[in-house]
Order: C-alpha cells, then structure tokens, then sequence
C-alpha cells in the first residue's frame, strides 16, 4: 500500500469510522453496516493547521435578514422549500428511478433561466443528445442554460468558478467522485467527500446547488445517512412510476416546514402542477358504492380530500386475511380490534382490505373514523350517504378525540361540494360560528358506537 494511503470502516447509516470492523455500529447501534473504504492520511507538518482570523460573534449583534429566495416557477415546488430556493443552499431530491427527478430540475432550470439565472446543469448520466431530447420535449431554452457532462469534480470545481452561476444542479451525487479518493463512485467515502465539496461551493460562492440522490429498495437515499445531514433541504419524490401523478414531500427543510408537500401530474410535455390535489385525488369517485367514505387529512398547512375504500368479506380459512394500502397495517388490525371491542361487530373470520385511493400515503390519526366508517359500511352491506365527509382520531376505547385544524378541513369539504361532515363532538364545540358554513349539516360524534348508529339511519 501507497505511503499515506490506509483503510477504515464507515457506518452507511450515519457515516461513524473505525479504524476495524464491528458487527455493530456504536454510534446508531445499527447491525452490519460497516464498510471498508480506502482513505488519504497525509501526514501535517504542523503548518497551516490552526486558521487566525475566525473570533466567535455576539448573538445580539448578529442581523437577521430574510434570506434572498430565487423563484422556481412552479408554486407546488416552491410551496415545498418554503418559498423558493434560497442563495447559497445545498437540496437533495431522492426518488425512484424514472419517477421525474431529472425531468422536474430541468423544467425548474428552463424556469429560473427564463427570468435571467444563469444556471448549470451538470449530468453524470447521460450525454448532451439524452438531455437535449429531453428539452425539446419540454419546451423552449435560452442561452442561459449550460450543459455540462462531467462527474470528476476537480473538474466541476474549476467550471463552476469559471462560470458564476446563480443555481448548479447536480444529476447525479452517485456518479460524481474526487481523484484524491481511491474508492469508486458511488462508495461511502465518494459521496461523503462530493457532497462536501459541494457543500462548500454552495456556502462559499453562495451558489443554490441541487444535487439528485438515488435510492435504494427500501425508499431511502442511497449511500451514508449522513448526507441527508450535510444537506439544506431533503426532498423525496412518491408515487407509483406508471401512475400520472406525483407527490414531492420534503423531510428537511432548514429554510421551511417539514410538513409541505406539492402534487404533480406527468404529462407529455413533463411534470404539471396541480392546483387542486382534492379534485385531483376524488375524480373517478365511485356513486352508491359500500365500503367507501371521504375524508379530509393534513398536509402541513394544505387540506386533502382523499377517499378510503374498504373491503370486508366472509373467509373460508383459518387465518383471515388483512391488507392495507396507504396506512399503517398495524393501525388497520388495531382499529378493526375496537369495532369488535367496541361494536360488537364480528370481523374475526373476514378479511378485511382497507385502501387509500390515489396511491398517497396517509399517517395522520385522522383517518381512522374513515377507515371505521368504510369498514362498517362494508360489513353491514350500507352506503355512507353522498356529499358526506368523515375524520377524527380513534382511541382504544373507541371514543373520537379531537383532530387539529377541523376549521379548515370543514372549509375545504364545503369548497368541493360537500354538504355534511361527521367530525368529533369536541372539534365540533371548538368551532366558531364563522367557522361553520351556511348550508353544511355539521355531526359530532363521540364514540363510534355513535358512528354505528349514524350509519344505520
């Protein structure tokens, strides 16, 4: 082995190094996650390893100045970030292979290059004619825009110093590595020195970098946990490949909420907005139909009209079968245990399939008056009557505990036609007169013993 050059072990769950291997990792304490890579342990002279200059600052004297934010052009994107791409920022936008990750960035550059960014898009992927293609599928570009097939990053350094631009992206981290790193691309110590180099870059040009992550089977960004931590922003995209639509959710946000998300249909021309996900999420709603009931969930400040089907049917085995799709499988055994509990219902030797339309995937605790309601309704062969909505958190007991932002949930029924709404009794008292449409017959409900009962009518 070269003089200077040695071997440790990194965790690729939170990047921990030791200098051998063990079965666990100390710091996330996660099993078989070390790795060996190859490292550069160059010896220091001494010289140069303190840097003068750097004195610790006064927290009141510190300005406080909102941060300059460039403008996407698409309000579900900038929605997600907060309010746009903030100057000097590093994003990580994960998702499947061929969900639209390089497709949304390219229509995010011919955006910001329209309004007079200068922005370089650098591929590690694909070849100047791949991209080109792409873009005469998107629409038209200025000379704004710059093209760059590289992956070494000394390289993209220099190019990046030569250009000044105001916005990098970077497609993909996975394919970028360093000279000085014997490893190959895609390694932990590769993604971990690029994506601090990028880092670097991005604080100090102050340069917006958007860099695309792959992931792996488990839906997770590929390669070190860590960096999810050295970035700004996270951002995963959902959603089935072969269906239209697209959810953008963001996990980090140092600059926003964490809760946002943006809904994006794929079209020929590539990914549109969205304007209105609860007209999008309930088109091709069945009429008359068992098993079936709408309810309203949150994500972060925007309301969501979702529908949730149920399926409960006699079985002639031993072991009943239960599947979920779009909530928690435990929630659904748990909550089906309270109706027999609670209701008396017998669901013991039925199987049962509760499912979220839309494919969007739902952990708030108000669905469960929906995923009962749906349940009953199937069981009992009854319809939930039209223009109904349903939501509210269920307990063990089986009363119905109050949900957060009942107002807007019931604001948002009424917007899309709704004319009654079955909401917990507490968040029902809690709700102004102002806040109660004209017109919408408003039902609280305490247990779902009440619920039952409702239904029966």
């Amino acid at each position: 082995m070269a003089k200077g050059k040695a071997t440790v072990f990194f965790c690729k769950e939170c990047g921990y190094e030791s200098a051998k291997w063990l079965g666990q990792c100390p710091a996330c304490h996660e099993w078989n996650t070390l790795i060996e890579e190859p490292v550069n342990r160059q010896k220091s002279n001494g010289k140069g390893a303190v840097r003068m200059g750097t004195a610790p600052s006064v927290l009141q004297d510190i300005s406080v100045e909102r941060e300059d934010r460039i403008s996407t052009g698409y309000a579900e994107l900038d929605r997600v970030l907060g309010g746009g791409l903030v100057s000097g920022s590093l994003t990580l936008v994960g998702g499947d292979p061929g969900i639209g990750k390089s497709t949304l960035l390219l229509q995010v550059c011919r955006q910001v290059s329209a309004t007079g960014e200068k922005v370089l898009y650098i591929s590690g992927e694909e070849s100047l004619k791949q991209i080109k293609l792409r873009a005469d599928r998107i629409g038209d570009f200025n000379d704004r825009l710059l093209l760059l097939c590289e992956t070494s990053l000394e390289v993209i350094e220099e190019q990046i110093r030569q250009c000044r631009p105001d916005i990098v992206v970077i497609d993909s981290i996975q394919t970028m590595y360093r000279e000085d790193i014997g490893s190959a691309p895609g390694s932990v110590s590769q993604v971990r020195e690029s994506t601090n180099s990028l880092l670097q870059i991005a604080k100090g040009m102050n340069i917006s970098v958007l860099i695309v992550g792959h992931v792996t089977k488990e839906g997770v960004v590929a390669g070190p946990r860590v960096l999810e931590h050295m970035v700004d922003t996270v951002l995963y995209f959902e959603g089935d490949r072969y269906a239209a639509y697209r959810v953008l959710r963001t996990v980090k946000n140092r600059f926003g909420s964490t809760n946002e998300i943006g809904v994006f249909e794929m079209r020929k021309e590539g990914l549109q907005e969205v304007k209105n996900p609860s007209e999008f999420m309930l088109s091709g709603r069945p009429e008359d139909a068992t098993g079936s009931a709408v309810t309203c969930v949150m994500e972060g400040t925007r309301p969501i009209l979702v529908e949730t089907q149920a399926l409960v049917a006699r079985s002639n085995f031993g072991m009943p079968r239960r599947t979920s799709a779009g909530i928690d499988y435990n929630r659904v055994n748990l909550l089906m245990a309270v109706l027999e509990k609670r209701m008396g219902l017998s669901l013991s030797d039925c199987d049962a399939y509760v499912n979220v339309v839309g494919g969007i995937r739902v952990n708030e605790p108000s669905l469960d008056l929906a995923v009962i309601a749906a349940l009953i309704s199937s069981y009992r062969d009854h319809v939930i009557p039209a223009g109904t909505i349903v939501f509210g958190e269920v307990g063990l007991s089986g009363e119905v505990r109050a949900v957060s932002m009942a107002a807007q949930r019931v604001a948002e029924a009424n917007k899309l036609g709704f004319d009654a709404c079955i909401l917990p009794e507490v968040s029902l008292k809690a709700l102004e007169t102002s806040e109660r449409p004209a017109g919408m017959k408003l039902i609280g409900i305490g247990s779902v013993k009440d619920l039952g009962r409702f239904l029966e009518k």
